[in-house]
This record gives structure tokens, sequence and C-alpha cells, in this order.
């Protein structure tokens, strides 16, 4: 049996993974609120719990392998956008276990996270279950219409087939860029002017949006927005409900 190992009564093994590294904000969000000290190495973009004291692996784009193969970890937990493939073949090539979550909605964030705490062998948390009864309905009616910039220079916006879509779908808010067949398209600071939303969004991440660096560039209405809430899956799905109540 592996370190952390119990057996069930028809003698079955559970494992408990007692040494995880995160490689994905919103994820070591997630693991700390349950588990905090079997977390032992997340990236620098891990900035939630603002007290998290374990080392840095450097960043999701760029991590340093060597420093997490040193950690001994039993499991790395990787995403499919955050991370590359590369970076994930190479640790399982050296003979670490990564999970990858693969999320492009809400209720597959929720599903994913289900699954990830029950094979760490942890409890799932309580704002997991609330998440679930917050977001996973049918979805609201469209009672106003948003872009949401991601990057500027060049502007970038968030199109079809990704979490953050989905998210804006279920506060009932209708995307103008959403049949875009792109995830992520680029397009200019006009074309994002004359989409027909009531609202920009502007998050501050990736793109740190302020109040003197991005409402200028439209003539369109824009509110400055949690990236954390629109763009992270685990405890801020709870706050991010709330988003809805906040319109306008």
């Amino acid at each position: 049996m592996v370190p952390g190992a119990t057996r069930r009564a028809n003698g079955s093994q559970v494992t408990t993974y007692r040494r995880v590294v995160s490689l994905v904000p919103s994820l070591t969000e997630a693991l700390a609120s349950v588990s905090r000290e079997r977390l032992v190495g997340a990236t620098d973009w891990c900035t939630h719990p603002a007290d998290l004291d374990v080392v840095r692996v450097r960043g999701t784009k760029n991590p340093d392998l060597a420093a997490i193969r040193a950690l001994s970890p039993d499991v790395v937990v990787a995403n499919h956008e955050e991370n590359r493939e590369l970076d994930v073949r190479r640790l399982r090539d050296a003979g670490v276990e990564v999970w990858v979550t693969d999320i492009r909605t809400v209720p597959e964030g929720v599903a994913s996270m289900e699954r990830l705490f029950d094979d760490l062998g942890w409890p799932r948390p309580g704002w997991l279950s609330e998440a679930r009864e917050l977001w996973c309905g049918p979805l609201p009616p469209a009672t106003r219409r948003v872009a949401v910039p991601i990057w500027r220079d060049p502007w970038m916006v968030v199109g079809s087939d990704n979490f953050t879509a989905d998210l804006v779908r279920r506060l009932g808010w209708a995307n103008v860029f959403g049949d875009s067949p792109e995830r992520y398209p680029h397009v200019t600071a006009a074309e994002i002017d004359t989409a027909g939303a009531d609202v920009v969004l502007l998050p501050d991440e990736p793109y740190v949006f302020t109040a003197e660096d991005g409402p200028e560039a439209f003539t369109t209405p824009a509110e400055l927005v949690s990236g954390r809430l629109l763009t992270w899956y685990g405890p801020s799905l709870v706050e991010a409900a709330g988003l809805a109540g906040k319109a306008g």
C-alpha cells in the first residue's frame, strides 16, 4: 500500500494523497480550503489563500520541474488550458503522477472538483455542494448583453466554449462574442465598442484592467470586475453567484 492508504471493509484500497503540488490557482485555493497542510507546492500565480506558505514552483506556463520533483509529490494537479502538455508529459515521464482537469463549463468545473477530492481521498468541502446548488440548474433568461475583454495590445475577448463564457451566461448575461468559433478571439477596440453590448466587463486578470487603463477605450459603459470571480472554479464560485445581483 502507498503511504496514507487505508482499506475498506471489503479489502479494497483507499488512497489518501498527502503531498500535492498544484499548478492551477483556482485549484490551489480549492485544495487549501480542505487540507492546506497536504499542499506542498504551488505556482507564483496561486494568490489565494493569501497566507499560503508552500514552496513556489514558478509559473503556470514555465513550472520548475526539478523543484516539483524534489518535493516528491504524490500527485501534481494541472489544467488543460492553463498548463502546457509538454510539462505534464515531462513530469509523467519522470514518474510523477499528474491529474489534469479540462473544464469548459461551470457544471464541468463542479463535477471535476468533486472527482478530484474523491480521488485524493479528501472530504468534499461545504462550498462545493453550495456551488452545485447555485450554478448547475437551468440557464436563466439573459437580462443584459456583455463583452468581456481579457487582454489589451492586442485586444482579446471571451468567445465561446470556455469556462468564463458559460459562467457569464449562467449569470443571466449574453456574451456578444459568444457565437465566435474561437474561444478567445482577437478583436479591435472598435469591434468591442460596436458589438451591441450594454456593458464592457473589465476583469483584473489575466490583464490588469483599471479605472485608468481600459474604460477610456470605449463609449460603451464599462465596469471593473474581479477576474477571480469570472475565471476561477473553486470557493470563489459561491461569491461569484452574487455578481448577477450587482449588475449595473
